[in-house]
């Protein structure tokens, strides 16, 4: 909030600091909603340029961070309607059912994934092929998955952010996370 009062006071140290902390999630988010570097990276920009001319605008009922990602959604969403991006239809199960015992219990357990990996080659192999699942997921997936699993965004920030309901977005979540740990289990299976 201080670097907030600071932009409003014109401070550009302050804005240098805000675009160095966001940037980056900021990308990473734009990205997951479009298919075009180009149009990601632009409506990063725009967010920017909308954020100093609207700074006055911030109330602070939302946290900046929830305010800074809700316009970088309307600005990104305008984007794409313009980039006419077809994305895949959703599959409508999200784990198949035959992984599943008479009980509804898994039929095989899934491996818990370690806490800390100690092998740190093996999460190297392993983070372009998440990578590309993630870019595999439907958009809105892949933006409700990268807003929680990656930016640690609350459920409810995420409905702020995309101006979708609650029960949307653990759909969106579910499916999306679902899908990953399918792909992934794939990849393990061939690997």
């Amino acid at each position: 909030m201080e670097l907030v009062g600071r932009l409003r006071d014109g401070d550009e140290d302050a804005f240098v600091m805000l675009v160095a902390r966001y940037h980056q999630p900021m990308l990473r988010l734009a990205r997951s909603m479009v298919s075009s570097e180009a149009v990601a990276e632009e409506a990063v920009q725009d967010t920017w340029i909308g954020v100093v001319r609207g700074i006055e605008r911030f109330e602070g009922r939302a946290s900046f961070k929830t305010w800074l990602f809700r316009i970088l959604v309307n600005r990104v969403r305008s984007a794409a309607t313009r980039e006419q991006r077809n994305a895949p239809a959703e599959s409508p199960q999200a784990v198949d059912p035959a992984r599943f015992d008479a009980q509804g219990q898994w039929a095989d357990p899934v491996e818990r994934w370690p806490q800390q990996s100690d092998d740190r080659f093996e999460a190297a192999m392993w983070a372009p092929i998440l990578k590309a699942a993630l870019e595999d997921l439907p958009s809105r997936q892949r933006t409700v998955v990268v807003l929680r699993d990656v930016e640690g965004m609350s459920s409810e920030e995420v409905c702020s952010v995309l101006g979708i309901s609650a029960g949307n977005q653990r759909i969106l979540l579910h499916r999306g996370r679902s899908r990953l740990r399918e792909m992934l289990d794939a990849d393990w299976r061939r690997g």
